[in-house]
This record gives structure tokens, C-alpha cells and sequence, in this order.
């Protein structure tokens, strides 16, 4: 929630007090419906205006769109979030728009107007590249654009749907901008590691061209604008298709343990990184205990595995008692096949894998995702994601034999790039992979109920107890 510093609305008072009478009553139906919304289940009881800029004049009695940027606070039973909105306004909407209706308000200053989702206007998304091409202030709004970069003008917008927790419109086959729907105050990491990796010279991230944000004490970044990568597949993609094929993918797979180490290496060499000690790796383990516990309350499926998964992490209780400790340092934090792209060289006889989308998870607090942590959490992600892909058409002996080779080949490119292999590090990286798995059955078991095998499935054999190395 935005604080006392934050950007307050850059209009008159009583035209604020008007415009969130006319439009709260929409919204408030709504925000619950939208894919990005972070409070589903619960409804939102009240909306209040943070802030507003009017990018594009919307008064009445013209016949052109105009374009209003809004910040609202949702308030519901156990939450209250602050979203970003960009709401067109038209006297009339064109038949094509009609999917992106939010409504008509009956009074206020917009009255009779349609209103509308405008990233899904093409007329409006175009104005916020002519905005990023020339920075500056307006409003509650600040632009900012890499010193250096050309932005050229004309580039055809066009939404991108398959988007979850934000929104993201690509302009012509050349820049991708990122709405972030659910914001805080603090930079966003999908700005500032991309920012710092590209300080580094590291060319696995694509570096930020531009970006916006609404300025204050403690910035709320709004949007990223990044180079746009045609002709690439994301690796879950091209994993489905091995796995149809049944080809082989453990050189991919490999390929892409590099890649992942060199943004680590990266990483690390661009930021602040520390030591761990004992009682904070400790406390790392309590808390993915009392997940579980918490899990298994809400999954009764979850409940006959409890005792071998507490194994995990007493592991690393154990470690931290006898004095060990792990370094941390600014990771990935949601890291799977599907934030990871991959074309063909120039010359046809390899690939290589780009990293995106580091923005974490969403739904954890700003200052979670921006904590410094061990890099096995990532290579855990990544493991369970191998897993994934195998089960995706039911769980056959060939389908586990491929994520098991696929999951050591990437480790061990890892190795190849970072100097360590992280199967190493058993207790830890067990732990997080058991932590995500635990993590999955909740998601599954309550969003995507028929997929629930699929994690149980890990969760079976992580419950297990660890295979002794042979002699």
C-alpha cells in the first residue's frame, strides 16, 4: 500500500471525489474478474482513488478516446492492494472493444461513457510508446528512458493474452512493455536486475529500454519496456515437444544450467551478497515447516506424507545446529521452464537461452522478492519444472527417466559454469524442492484441481527417505 509519500491525484478535489463516486461501483465488480487480480475469492468491499493523470483529455462531448491512468487501493475482508489501471474512455465502443467494457457510469464526470480496459486498445497503447520516446513528467506519472536508446515511433501495438499477473502489449516484432497490474512502493526487480545484470555486461537478460513510474519518496515502478524477442520459444514449450517426440533434451537442458549460472555469477557480482548463519538457515527451515503444516491443513491430501516431508527440513535444522551457514545473494525467485527463451544461432548448430520475467512471485510482498537468497531456490524451481513437463501427459517410466536426465544434465551444466554443482548441497536444495512442491499442491488443489497428481507425485518421492550414495 502506498504510503504518505506516495503520488497523490493530479486533479482538482472535487473532481476526484466525483470521478471515484462514478466509477467505485464498476471496479468494484469488476477487479475480481480480471486474471491479474491477486484477491480472488474474496470480494472487494470498498475502492479509493491514490491517483490520477489524464495521458489523453477525457471530456465529454468529444468524439476522440481519451485515456486515464489510475492507481486505486482494492480493500477486501484481509487485504488491501493497490492496482494500476488504464481505463479508455469513448462516447461509443467500437464492436472489437466490446470485450474490454467495464461499464457506463450513470453520473459523475465521465457520464454515459463507455469506459474501458485500454490496454486492449491499440490507439491508447500507442500513446504510452510515444510517452517512453520522450520522458518526462505529467502528472502522478514519471518516464524515464535509458540514456542512449532510439525509440523509433509508428511501431503497431497489439496486447499480448497470454499474460497472468500483469499485462504486456509488444510493439511491432521490436519492444515489449510489462504493466505491472499489483504494484508497492520499491523498485521492481523485473527492472532493477535486469538493470544491474546489464551493468555487468550480461547478455542473457534483455536490458530495460525504458520504463515509468509514479515518483516518490519510494517510486512504484509501472511498466517496463524491453527488447522483444521474435523467432524464440520458451523452454516449456520446446520441453512439451521433446517430450511428444521423445527426443532427446538433456544438451538443452545443459545449456540452460549454464545460462542460469552465469546470470547467478552475474548477480552476485552486481549487488550486495552475504552470509547466512546458523539461526537464520534455521529459521528458513521453521518456516518452510509451518508451510507445510499449513498445507497439509488445507490439502487433506497432502496430510499422510507430513512425517517424511518434515525429514527435509530437519535436515537443514540439523545443518544449521552444527554451525553451517549458505551464502545468499539477489536470485531469479520464480524461476521455470516458462521464464526462459531459446533461438537458434546464426549458424544453425546451437541455441541459447535468455532469462526473463524477474519480477518473482506476485503474490509475495515487495520486500520478500527483493531479499537476498540462496541460488538453490531458483535450481530448485527449475528442477520442478523438468518434473512438470515429464507428467504432462500421465507419468510413465520413460517420461520420469527424462526429467531425471534432464534434471542432472542441467545441474551439471551448472557446474560447468558456476564451478560447483549443486546436487552438493543435498540437505538445502532438497528442502526448497520440497518446499515448491508443497507449494504446488496448494495452487493446484485449488486452482486446477485435475493437475493435483502431478506435484503429489514429487511429494510422494520426496516423502521418501534420501537414497544412500552406493560405496
Amino acid at each position: 500500500m502506498p504510503d504518505s509519500s506516495s503520488p497523490r491525484v493530479a486533479m482538482h478535489e472535487t473532481s476526484e471525489t466525483a470521478l471515484l463516486h462514478s466509477l467505485a461501483p464498476m471496479l468494484i465488480q469488476w477487479l475480481p474478474r480480471q486474471r491479474w487480480f491477486a484477491g480472488k475469492g474474496s470480494p472487494v468491499d470498498d475502492v479509493t482513488l491514490v491517483a490520477a493523470t489524464e495521458l489523453l483529455p477525457c471530456a465529454n462531448g468529444s468524439a476522440t478516446p481519451g485515456l486515464l491512468h489510475l492507481l486505486v487501493q482494492a480493500h477486501q475482508p484481509d487485504a488491501s492492494d493497490c492496482y494500476q489501471l488504464l481505463l479508455g474512455v469513448r462516447p461509443v465502443l467500437p464492436p472489437g472493444l466490446a470485450p474490454a467494457l467495464i461499464g457506463r457510469p450513470s453520473e459523475g464526470p465521465l457520464r454515459d461513457r463507455a469506459i474501458y480496459d485500454a490496454v486492449s486498445d491499440p490507439r491508447l497503447t500507442a500513446l504510452l510508446l510515444e510517452r517512453l520516446r520522450a520522458p518526462g513528467r505529467l502528472g502522478a506519472l514519471r518516464f524515464v528512458r535509458q540514456p542512449g536508446s532510439a525509440i523509433p515511433s509508428g511501431l503497431r501495438p497489439r496486447p499480448l493474452r497470454a499474460e497472468q499477473s500483469n499485462s504486456s502489449v509488444i510493439y511491432g516484432n521490436t519492444y515489449i512493455l510489462k504493466l505491472f497490474r499489483r504494484v508497492s512502493p520499491g523498485i521492481n526487480p523485473d527492472l532493477e536486475l535486469p538493470l544491474a545484470l546489464a551493468r555487468t555486461g550480461c547478455v542473457r537478460v534483455p536490458e530495460p529500454v525504458a520504463w515509468f513510474e509514479a515518483p516518490a519518496t519510494d517510486p512504484l515502478t509501472l511498466g517496463v519496456l524491453q527488447p522483444y524477442l521474435p523467432g524464440t520459444s520458451d523452454g516449456w514449450q520446446l520441453a512439451l515437444r521433446a517430450l511428444a517426440k521423445r527426443v532427446d533434451f538433456t544438451a538443452a537442458a545443459r545449456s540452460l544450467g549454464r545460462a542460469t549460472a552465469e546470470v547467478h555469477t552475474a548477480l552476485a557480482s552486481a549487488l550486495p551478497t552475504s552470509a547466512l548463519p546458523g539461526p537464520q538457515l534455521e529459521a528458513l527451515a521453521i518456516g518452510m515447516n509451518d508451510r507445510l503444516e499449513a498445507a497439509a491443513e488445507s490439502v487433506p491430501a497432502l496430510r499422510p506424507y507430513r512425517t517424511g516431508l518434515r525429514h527435509a527440513f530437519a535436515a537443514v535444522t540439523d545443518l544449521a545446529r552444527s554451525g553451517h551457514g549458505c551464502q545468499v545473494q539477489r536470485i531469479h525467485g520464480d524461476l521455470h521452464l516458462g521464464q526462459v527463451l531459446r533461438a537458434a544461432t546464426g549458424s544453425g548448430r546451437g541455441s541459447r537461452w535468455t532469462l526473463i520475467d524477474f519480477e518473482g512471485e506476485p503474490a509475495k510482498p515487495l520486500s520478500d522478492r527483493r531479499r537476498p537468497q540462496p541460488v538453490l531456490r531458483d535450481i530448485a524451481g527449475m528442477l520442478r519444472s523438468f518434473d512438470y513437463a515429464a507428467c504432462q501427459r500421465g507419468a510413465t517410466d520413460w517420461s520420469r527417466e527424462w526429467a531425471a536426465a534432464n534434471r542432472a544434465a542441467y545441474c551439471a551444466g551448472y557446474a560447468d559454469a558456476a564451478g560447483t554443482d549443486p546436487r552438493e548441497h543435498v540437505a538445502l536444495l532438497r528442502a526448497y524442492e520440497t518446499d515448491k512442491a508443497i507449494y504446488e499442491v496448494v495452487y493446484e488443489a485449488h486452482h486446477r484441481p485435475t493437475w493435483l497428481p502431478i506435484p503429489l507425485s514429487a511429494i510422494r518421492r520426496l516423502a521418501e527417505p534420501p537414497r544412500r550414495p552406493a560405496p
